[in-house]
């Protein structure tokens, strides 16, 4: 039983408890006190076998079967699932006939599955290889003669059915008579056990002539002779030497002529034969090339593509190849052109000739150098006008933030004086910082275009610094963050000649990140004054505790549009501008930007500019404008579909106007100008529904060419001016309207009646 991999078994059916042989416990791999109920062991059974098996010892207890037996598959200890045979029977009955036992032996039976599963997939192999064969194969019992199986392709090629086939003599198959053509013929087939016809012809069963290849071996199958007989269609094969004859002709007659230019070049690279258009293209007359290597015609800098490719061609890696090559002609031009090679291969397949054919393509490359640069310049386009979207929302926040917070604030029962001053002044400079922010985003394309233009003065670092804290502080109080700033000079020292807005904007920005990607810890941010040899700089820091950048990410972060990684990109808002507009500035003011960051313990943002403190030339302010005894005798249209804008420029000019007319659309403020020919001024928003501004001044225009007429828009676009001075008006102001600039452009036009 040992030999056999046999153990016993036994189970009692009314407690369900089993006792193993050991050798069933040493087969399984566990020890033999595991199994001490039949549930301990169908625990063990392979899922898919495990209803069968339960099934049989049913059956065989119920009296359905004479005997239990399953074949089923266990989980041992350390091989896995193994195949078992399994049977047995009742062994001890109760008086009534009950069963009270069940032994039985169970048998290791791995090994056959193994056999018998690689018997199956190798007949399955088999039989696929058999069944999609583009040979005609046949099958004959090697002893009679009888044909055993046929394939597919064989009937299709024919045109005769299975039964056709099947259960006949070879000899009694008609179109195989040029084959074996009788029993006798067979028995020469027998004995020579390997026949090859290389082409014999064969009738299909519509009739048509096919010539076939046609190979018979004999070999043991199950220790039966049979002999298989492989058919191969070479007809086309036939037709094609007979065509081949007739291409010789056509083809010198195509080489010579064709649209194209065609060249024979012998395996050492040299010319053998070229045709007219290929003399044309080069300038080289054929007498010249055949003493010429291809490469003494080719630009030096495409050699390479030609040559390694006609090395693939001649080591066979391929059987045909074309590329895009220049040639330099006699007359010293360089010409594009599309080349097409092949070789030209002996009787014994070796290889003869290059044959290539070729296209000149000069023209269609200027035109696709053209389209590129097109598209290029479409590109760049769509970037700018994307760029310009996406930082138009990521800039105005901030300062949107200051003055609809401070507005909301000054709205808070018992404030101060002092702190009602302070929150308008906040209010104040976030406007003005609004305003700068939007001229910026208008001119945000300039920077990659190289146009952008730099507003250099005097910038005290130190205000900035002092700011930008005081700006950022309540969100960072909110988190719960430390955030402190390093101001390294006195006041005196920290005013340097650059670009203020320009500063403010990368400062913003790198402290809007810090704050975005900290969640607990400290901010900290500064300068220091770096001694160089040649110079000195400011070095600028932004210091977090925040969740740090990976290595992998710590260059890209500078790209457009690309944050820390892409799991950033969908946890954290932001458009990915600022650090690239922020690296943009910085080059631009003469300075360098990097970070140094840990994944997970923060990340140091540095900026280096320039320190050139020497003091400017400022130039002397306008006094401030003041109505001094106004003298209301103006006549003033407001034409302004903005409710808040129209009662902003109402109180403005109410203080020298006795007579103030609003209207909401271009359509109303011409009829307005109808009735009211007295009007003195007409304030014209270029936007408005009904009629814009611009095309309400062209009618006024019709029958009032007296009536100042001022344009005000919204937009602040380059170009905007020139529209409006060519539809008629006066002048031009953008808006938000500075009181001081609106009544200094009012006095303009009306200097006897406005004192300032």
């Amino acid at each position: 039983m040992n030999a056999a991999n046999m153990a016993w078994w036994k189970m009692d059916t009314t407690t369900g408890l089993v006792i193993f042989g050991h050798r069933k416990a040493e087969m399984l791999g566990y020890p033999p006190e595991k199994f001490h109920h039949y549930r301990d062991f169908m625990a063990l059974v392979h899922p898919d076998d495990g209803a069968r098996t339960m099934m049989a010892m049913q059956n065989h207890l119920s009296g359905k079967a004479d005997k239990y037996e399953a074949e089923y598959r266990i989980l041992t200890k350390s091989e896995g699932y193994k195949w078992f045979y399994d049977n047995g029977s009742v062994a001890q009955r109760d008086s009534s006939g009950k069963p009270l036992v069940v032994a039985g032996l169970v048998v290791d039976i791995s090994d056959r599955k193994r056999a018998e599963e690689s018997l199956v997939s190798s007949e399955a192999r088999y039989r696929r290889l058999f069944e999609s064969a583009k040979d005609g194969i046949l099958i004959l019992d090697a002893e009679t003669g009888m044909i055993m199986d046929v394939n597919p392709f064989l009937m299709e090629m024919l045109g005769y059915s299975e039964d056709q086939f099947l259960e006949k003599a070879i000899w009694e198959i008609g179109f195989l008579k040029d084959v074996v053509a009788s029993q006798e013929k067979f028995q020469e087939l027998q004995e020579t056990k390997y026949v090859r016809y290389e082409n014999l012809p064969l009738e299909t069963a519509d009739g048509r002539k096919i010539n076939v290849e046609f190979i018979s071996n004999v070999y043991l199958v199950d220790n039966k002779k049979v002999i298989q007989c492989n058919i191969r269609d070479i007809t086309k094969r036939k037709k094609a030497e007979l065509a081949l004859r007739d291409s010789e002709e056509r083809f010198r007659h195509s080489f010579d002529y064709s649209a194209s230019g065609s060249c024979l070049v012998g395996l050492d690279g040299r010319f053998q034969r070229v045709n007219q258009v290929f003399k044309e293209m080069t300038g080289y007359d054929e007498s010249e090339l055949v003493d010429l290597h291809f490469a003494d015609i080719t630009y030096a800098q495409d050699l390479e593509i030609g040559s390694s490719k006609l090395s693939k061609l001649l080591s066979g890696e391929i059987d045909h190849t074309s590329y895009e090559k220049r040639y330099v002609t006699k007359d010293k031009r360089i010409i594009w052109t599309h080349v097409s090679a092949s070789l030209i291969r002996d009787a014994n397949l070796q290889p003869q000739f290059y044959i290539t054919q070729i296209i000149d393509i000069t023209i269609q490359k200027e035109n696709e150098t053209a389209l590129i640069k097109a598209k290029n310049e479409a590109e760049k386009s769509d970037r700018l006008k994307s760029a310009f979207l996406a930082n138009m929302s990521h800039e105005i926040r901030t300062p949107m933030n200051g003055i609809l917070g401070f507005a909301g604030l000054l709205k808070e029962p018992g404030l101060t004086g002092s702190d009602q001053k302070e929150y308008i002044d906040i209010i104040e400079k976030s406007g003005l910082r609004m305003l700068n922010i939007i001229n910026d985003i208008v001119t945000i394309s300039k920077v990659e275009s190289g146009q952008m233009e730099l507003s250099v003065k005097e910038t005290n670092i130190n205000e900035q610094i002092e700011y930008i804290y005081l700006f950022f502080k309540p969100e960072a109080d909110q988190k719960g963050l430390h955030f402190q700033f390093c101001n390294s000079l006195p006041s005196d020292q920290a005013i340097i000649h650059s670009d203020g807005e320009k500063i403010y904007a990368i400062l913003t920005n790198l402290v809007k990140n810090a704050l975005k990607f900290t969640k607990s810890g400290f901010i900290e941010f500064g300068y220091d004054l770096v001694q160089k040899k040649d110079a000195a700089e400011l070095k600028f820091f932004v210091k977090d505790s925040g969740v740090g950048i990976d290595k992998d990410h710590q260059q890209i972060i500078f790209e457009r549009f690309r944050q820390g990684s892409e799991s950033l990109s969908r946890n954290y808002e932001g458009a990915g501008l600022g650090l690239s507009i922020s690296k943009a500035y910085v080059e631009m003011l003469g300075g360098a930007i990097w970070v140094d960051s840990v994944e997970g313990k923060g990340s140091t943002f540095f900026f280096t500019l320039p320190y050139n403190p020497e003091a400017l030339e400022t130039a002397e302010t306008d006094a401030s404008l003041v109505v001094k005894e106004p003298i209301k005798t103006i006549k003033i249209l407001i034409a302004e579909d903005d409710e808040i804008s129209s009662l902003y420029i109402s109180t403005i000019v109410k203080a020298f106007s006795h007579d103030i007319l609003c209207v909401r659309n271009g359509a109303d403020a011409v009829d307005a100008c109808r009735k009211n020919p007295d009007i003195d001024l007409v304030l014209m928003d270029t936007k408005m529904a009904k009629m814009d501004g611009l095309e309400a001044t062209r009618l006024i225009r019709e029958f009032n060419t007296n009536v100042i007429i001022i344009s005000q828009s919204a937009l602040a676009l380059t170009g905007d001016k020139e529209l409006a001075l060519a539809a008629g008006c006066n002048d031009y102001i953008a808006k938000p309207i500075v009181r001081q600039n609106l009544l200094k452009l009012i006095k303009n036009y009306f200097p006897d009646k406005l004192e300032v």
